[in-house]
């Protein structure tokens, strides 16, 4: 087996609110060997519970602390799902990442603006809506993200995993990203 087949791999999944990044990770980390899932949200909001840091400051930590993480299991030989928003923050997980020998896949999911309505809906999140909305917009405009944008809008769970999985489209050249 070449040494490329031996790397673990971090699934680092992105996109706005209600675009079914959560149940997505659920289903890829159930679906992947030796994996582990990291909830962004899960540590973002461990701020809550008294801390006065500002948004800006809570969320440089909680990146800091998916980087830790994921290094952590990467060196326990797991492969990582990690499901958070990236906004500006790639260039810098690659560049953290860059020594270990992994193969990162990025997938920004999005949806038609009806759809994710319609999920925020379901789900009682009228509040996001606004967010979800400018999220969408501004993750599809940026450039570094064109080559990773996948529409699940009519895709059910199972064929967005499996997309993931084997389509190489997604992988990131973490060296040059």
């Amino acid at each position: 087996m070449s040494d490329e087949n031996k790397k673990n791999i971090i699934y680092l999944l992105s996109g706005p609110l209600g675009v079914g990044k959560s149940t997505t990770s659920k289903k890829l980390a159930q679906t992947v060997k030796k994996c582990v899932l990291l909830e962004g949200d899960c540590i973002l909001h461990m701020f809550e519970h008294g801390s006065r840091a500002s948004w800006e400051d809570r969320l440089s930590l909680t990146w800091e602390n998916i980087l830790a993480l994921t290094r952590n299991f990467i060196q326990h030989d797991f492969n990582v799902v990690i499901d958070f928003v990236v906004e500006d923050e790639l260039e810098w997980f690659c560049k953290h990442i860059s020594d270990l020998q992994v193969t990162l896949k990025y997938i920004v999911l999005r949806a038609d603006k009806e759809k994710l309505r319609e999920r925020l809906r379901i789900r009682g999140d009228y509040d996001s809506l606004e967010r979800s909305l400018f999220l969408l917009n501004k993750l599809e405009s940026a450039p570094s993200n064109k080559k990773f944008i996948y529409d699940n809008t009519l895709r059910n769970t199972a064929e967005i995993v499996d997309v993931i999985i084997n389509d190489t489209r997604f992988i990131v050249n973490i060296k040059t990203s």
